[in-house]
């Protein structure tokens, strides 16, 4: 177990997930992929440290930028696509074909996994999609920690330009997540888009 300072005031998961504004349930999804430093008690009870949340509070505040406001009936009817993509051009590339699609879309942008963890917690998109090389946490690792048992899970979609034998040597990916290779099949991403925003997975 880690030290911790004597003056640190230790959290449970609840008062840090009041704290930071999120549910117990995302913080719970912090602290398993490690965006989140915890200890667990002799009874098994997770606990974090003020100065854990208080920093990422402070990073949450420097990576997360709103979009213009929407209206209650805008937000309700469009889709939330959180895009995780290092690429400044490509990512500019999503903005403008997503703007040409024919649903209404709220684009939310990631430059790597931590920051896709920590929107993803705040804005709960209805699909995630995102490249697999990033600095820091990589695609891999955002997958992972997203494979939890999870109902609210957004859909996952991968986008890369590694081969399907250079995934399988990184340790592969669950069945369940789509994979496209670049050059970005736009139409096809519609499409998948199109068929989620029909469902019944869109409660917000």
């Amino acid at each position: 177990m880690r030290k911790i300072k004597a003056n640190d005031e230790l959290m449970t998961t609840r008062e840090a997930g009041e704290l930071l504004g999120v549910a117990v349930r995302t913080v719970q999804l912090w602290v398993e992929s490690g965006v989140l430093p915890a200890w667990r008690t002799a009874g098994g009870h997770r606990r974090i440290s003020r100065s854990a949340v208080d920093k990422l509070m402070t990073e949450r505040a420097a990576v997360f930028h709103d979009k213009s406001p929407q209206s209650s009936e805008e937000s309700n009817a469009a889709l939330r696509l959180l895009l995780v993509e290092d690429d400044a051009d490509l990512m500019q590339l999503f903005s403008l074909m997503v703007d040409g699609w024919k649903f209404p879309v709220e684009l939310i942008t990631a430059e790597n996994g931590f920051e896709g963890l920590v929107k993803i917690g705040q804005v709960q998109p209805d699909m995630v999609i995102t490249d697999l090389n990033m600095p820091g946490m990589d695609g891999f690792q955002l997958v992972r920690a997203l494979r939890k048992p999870d109902a609210n899970m957004p859909k996952l979609v991968v986008v890369t330009a590694m081969s399907p034998g250079d995934i399988a040597d990184r340790g592969g990916l669950p069945p369940d997540v789509e994979v496209f290779h670049k050059p970005v099949p736009f139409d096809k991403i519609e499409a998948l888009a199109s068929m989620l925003r029909s469902g019944d997975r869109i409660t917000h």
